[in-house]
């Protein structure tokens, strides 16, 4: 792995959001984005019910392309990274601190960063290695940077999981971006002829705004596009593909 960029291959990949559940409408998508809109949550029928329905729609959708993308496959390391995570829960809870009403237990568990990993490794009896991850407006440029140094490391795939949801109406004023309720997942291997390279420069650019980072770079992946540069204020992100 190099100290100023990486470069990896997707072997599979998956994505779920409200009104895009397959690939070919993803495809559609890719080619002509529109704002996706908040709507049914997936069945995630792969879990147990017992802890699916610990599941809020940001953990169930995050499960169901993991559960797409694995496909049965286990002891693969798994990076599930969201620039917001559970935010909405989080914010329940605080209000019910500020009425000073108890906190329910297990919206507590399902708040935190890692609660959806932890659910996956429960529900499919795998300890491989699992991490979550929060970055800012580059979460998901410094995901596919761990994924590749475990890859460095010497594992063989990680499964890269990204998920988010809009800001509840609180935070809306503080949002940098459209944001969008969206999953998707790739399994990751080490760079290929089809390799695609993520590389990195110092730069004071304000972040990129229109679509989160997340669903840029899915439509930069489906759309098999060259090239894809983006800003989060302090580094510019390049992602190409190669020939």
């Amino acid at each position: 792995m190099r100290t100023n960029g990486v470069s990896f291959s997707i072997s599979r990949h998956a994505a779920w959001a409200p009104g895009l559940s397959g690939p070919e409408a993803w495809e559609r998508w890719a080619q002509t984005p529109f704002a996706i809109q908040a709507g049914a949550e997936p069945g995630v029928q792969a879990m147990p019910a017992m802890l699916r329905r610990r599941a809020g729609f940001l953990g169930k959708m995050a499960l169901e392309v993991a559960y797409q993308c694995l496909d049965g496959r286990t002891d693969i390391p798994t990076i599930f990274c969201s620039r917001h995570g559970e935010v909405a829960r989080s914010l329940e809870l605080l209000s019910d601190l500020a009425r000073g009403e108890p906190l329910s237990p297990t919206a507590f568990s399902m708040s935190v960063h890692n609660a959806i990993a932890g659910l996956l490794s429960i529900a499919r009896g795998d300890r491989a290695n699992q991490l979550a991850l929060a970055a800012g407006a580059a979460t998901i440029e410094h995901a596919v940077i761990e994924a590749c140094g475990l890859m460095a490391d010497g594992a063989s795939q990680v499964l890269l999981v990204a998920c988010d949801c809009p800001l509840p109406e609180l935070f809306a004023p503080f949002q940098d971006c459209e944001e969008q309720p969206y999953a998707w997942a790739w399994l990751l291997t080490p760079a290929a002829d089809d390799a695609i390279s993520l590389n990195w420069t110092a730069s004071a650019e304000p972040p990129s705004a229109g679509m989160p980072g997340g669903l840029e770079v899915a439509r930069f992946q489906l759309r098999g596009a060259r090239l894809l540069e983006r800003c989060d204020g302090r580094l510019r992100w390049s992602w190409s593909r190669d020939a």
